[in-house]
């Protein structure tokens, strides 16, 4: 289609990808945020906030007022066929993920959606295929672990590639809240298998999970794994239901390289807010990182001799430091959601480029395989699960091993 300019403005104008937003709760006021003011701080093509969506009218007209989008819909589907239309950003619940994702992408809608991929496995196998067949169409699509955008998350990896923590021997994740401590907290949702597929392992696991791929470039080969629900029933709209979800959940998993990982995560730690703690040890050195302390990294460097030994503490604020040069002078400190500004600008960044962004459905996926071992693992009493790797679109190769079955 011809656009005729003004012959006194012979420059082009270059067009606005059009951005419809489906959720407005918590997600959806992290990535609005993002959306918001990426433009004032990193170089990204021209965008709209055109579209949020919600399933309620009165409700997503407050959220759009408050997040700076031009419309409001209650209608997802009517949206993603619009010509005005390029990119979708899900952050509805877990199992309305794929149906909208996969949809999007059949539409041609660029896609980033929330973590988890999806609420069980075969909709997450699909929502990959579908995003490697859109791909080659030039249609890019990306799973929001935005914890890889925390700047000394990625100065971590920097550091392990380089090789200054040499051969990685064991990680300890552990991704802890406390937010349903109270035996009376209401039910929600997010407690019911139905709507979020599973409990503080999808919703946490998953990035603790990704973390230990991320850092280590690794692949995991084998799971044992156990969940557990302290509070079986909680207070809702008809009395008491039952809790179909885990409250917390432990997994060892052993990686391709020989490493091993611990991986325990909890919504019922009691005083622990929102605690992700990573710790890397390799034969030459050791890194801490505490995401309720996200501007820091601790360091060790164990070739140094043992006399000069010990933790030093990088404030991760130089702008040597991935993503910190857009933001504020060294030592200004940014905050947790900064990482959806990341997100987002390297999720346009690809989408101008043509270069599929990272993490893709395909990376959603594996730690998909790896949530289901686990809770297979635990429904046999904690039996090791072989993990194999199988391309997107066909069944995961998971056996339980002999060993405690």
């Amino acid at each position: 289609m011809t656009s005729h300019k003004p012959a006194n403005n012979p420059r082009p104008e270059l067009k606005k990808l059009g951005v419809a937003m489906i959720g407005y709760a918590f997600m959806g006021k992290a990535h609005s945020n993002a959306w918001r003011n990426v433009a004032s701080f990193f170089d990204v093509p021209a965008f709209e906030q055109k579209v949020l969506v919600g399933r309620d009218a009165a409700g997503v007209a407050e959220a759009a007022g408050k997040y700076g989008w031009t419309e409001t819909s209650t209608d997802w589907r009517t949206v993603i066929e619009r010509d005005d239309i390029d990119i979708v950003d899900i952050c509805a619940p877990g199992w309305m993920h794929a149906e909208i994702a996969m949809a999007a992408l059949e539409a041609g809608k660029h896609v980033l959606v929330e973590k988890p991929l999806a609420n069980t496995l075969a909709e997450a196998e699909a929502m990959a295929a579908a995003a490697q067949a859109a791909r080659a169409q030039g249609v890019q699509s990306m799973i929001g672990f935005n914890y890889r955008r925390v700047p000394a998350l990625a100065l971590a990896k920097e550091l392990i590639a380089e090789g200054r923590v040499g051969t990685v021997r064991h990680v300890r994740a552990a991704y802890l809240q406390d937010w349903l401590s109270d035996a009376e907290a209401p039910m929600t949702w997010r407690l019911k298998k139905e709507t979020a597929g599973s409990g503080a392992l999808g919703d946490i696991a998953s990035h603790a999970i990704d973390q230990v791929l991320f850092l280590l470039g690794d692949q995991v080969t084998e799971v044992s794994g156990r969940t557990h629900t302290f509070t079986t029933h909680r207070p809702g709209a008809a009395g008491q239901e039952e809790v179909t979800v885990d409250d917390a959940a432990w997994a060892t998993l052993t990686l391709a390289s020989g490493a091993i990982a611990s991986v325990e995560v909890s919504r019922v730690a009691t005083g622990q807010k929102n605690s992700l703690k990573l710790e890397i040890y390799g034969d030459k050195g050791a890194i801490l990182f505490d995401l309720e302390n996200l501007n820091e990294l601790g360091f060790l460097d164990a070739t140094v001799p043992a006399r000069e030994q010990g933790f030093r503490r990088i404030l991760v604020s130089e702008p040597e430091h991935p993503y910190v040069d857009a933001w504020w002078p060294q030592g200004h400190i940014i905050g947790w959601e900064h990482t959806f500004t990341h997100e987002i600008r390297d999720f346009l960044t690809a989408i101008s480029t043509g270069t599929p962004p990272s993490p893709s459905f395909e990376d959603g996926l594996t730690v998909q395989r790896i949530l289901n071992a686990i809770e297979e693992s635990a429904a046999a009493k904690s039996s090791i699960i072989q993990l194999a790797s199988a391309p997107a679109g066909t069944p995961t190769a998971l056996t339980a091993a002999s060993e405690g079955a």
